[in-house]
C-alpha cells in the first residue's frame, strides 16, 4: 500500500513589467501613424494659419538647406563640393565644380530631388524609434561635417550648427520615440517642402545670391541645357521622381499595418 508524498509548493511565477516586453509590430505601426498625422497637421498649422507663419520660416530654412546640400552631394560623386552658403532670406547656394553633360544634370537634379529622398529616408527609418534614432544621430553628425567642411558665412555657420546641434541632442539625450517624432517631423517638412515650393521646377530663370540681380538659368534649365528638351520637361520629370520616391516611402511605412491585420485574421 502506497503512502501519499506531499506535493511540493509551486513557484510563484516572477511578475513581468508589461512596459519592458518589446512592442509588437502592430502597435508600433499604430504608434508610428500617428506620429505621422500628428506633424502633417503641426505643419499645416504653421503654413496656414498668419500669425504662426513666422514660426514656419526655420522649417523653410530646412529645405533650402537639404536642397543645397542635395547639389552638394551630387556634385561630390561626378566632381567636388567646394563650399555652401547660406542667408538669413532662407536662400542658399552651394559651390561645386563644373561638370559638363549628364554629371552637370546630374548634380542639378541633386537639389531638386534631394529633398525627397531624404524625406522618404526618414520616413522608412522613422517607423522604428531605435532605428529613428541612429538615423537622427547620423544626420547630425553630417551636418556637423557639412558644417566643418564646406559651410562658410557667419550665418550659415550658426544657423546650420543649431540644426546639427539639435538632431545629436535629440538622438543622444532623448527618449527612442523622441527621436522618432524629430525625424518624421523632418521628413514631414521636406515632403511638403517638394510641393509647396515646387514652382521652381517650372521656372526657366531666377534671381540669385550669386547673380549681382541679374537672372541666372534655374537648375531645370541648366538640366535642359545639359539633356536637351525644355525646362518644364525636365520639371515634370523630377516631380514624377520625387512623387514616386515619397509615395514607395508611404506604402512602405504603412505596409506593417496591413501584414499584422492579415495576420490576426488568419
Amino acid at each position: 500500500m502506497s503512502t501519499p508524498t506531499a506535493k511540493a509548493p509551486e513557484r510563484p511565477k516572477p511578475r513581468v513589467d508589461p512596459r519592458a516586453l518589446p512592442p509588437d509590430r502592430a502597435a508600433l505601426s499604430s504608434q508610428a501613424r500617428w506620429v505621422l498625422a500628428g506633424c502633417t497637421v503641426v505643419t499645416l498649422a504653421l503654413y496656414l494659419t498668419p500669425s504662426l507663419q513666422v514660426l514656419a520660416w526655420p522649417l523653410v530654412f530646412l529645405s533650402t538647406m537639404v536642397h543645397e546640400m542635395g547639389h552638394g552631394v551630387a556634385a561630390l560623386f561626378v566632381g567636388t563640393w567646394h563650399s555652401l552658403h547660406m542667408f538669413s532670406d532662407a536662400s542658399g547656394y552651394a559651390m561645386c565644380s563644373k561638370p559638363e553633360g549628364v554629371a552637370s544634370a546630374f548634380v542639378s537634379a541633386g537639389g531638386l530631388c534631394g529633398p525627397a529622398v531624404a524625406a522618404a529616408l526618414f520616413l522608412v527609418l522613422g517607423l522604428r524609434p531605435r532605428l529613428a534614432r541612429w538615423c537622427l544621430g547620423l544626420t547630425g553628425g553630417f551636418f556637423a561635417l557639412t558644417l566643418v567642411l564646406w559651410t562658410r558665412g557667419v550665418f550659415g555657420w550658426v544657423a546650420i550648427a543649431i540644426v546639427a546641434a539639435t538632431c545629436l541632442a535629440i538622438a543622444l539625450r532623448a527618449s527612442a520615440e523622441v527621436a522618432q517624432i524629430a525625424l518624421v517631423f523632418l521628413a514631414t517638412q521636406l515632403a511638403l517642402s517638394v510641393y509647396s515650393r515646387g514652382d521652381y521646377l517650372f521656372t526657366k530663370e531666377g534671381i540669385g545670391q550669386m547673380s549681382d540681380g541679374k537672372l541666372i538659368a534655374s537648375d531645370t534649365q541648366r538640366m535642359a541645357e545639359a539633356l536637351g528638351g525644355t525646362y518644364w520637361l525636365w520639371g515634370l520629370v523630377c516631380a514624377a521622381f520625387s512623387a514616386a520616391v515619397l509615395a514607395g516611402a508611404a506604402w512602405l511605412y504603412f505596409r506593417p499595418r496591413r501584414a499584422a491585420a492579415a495576420r490576426a485574421l488568419s
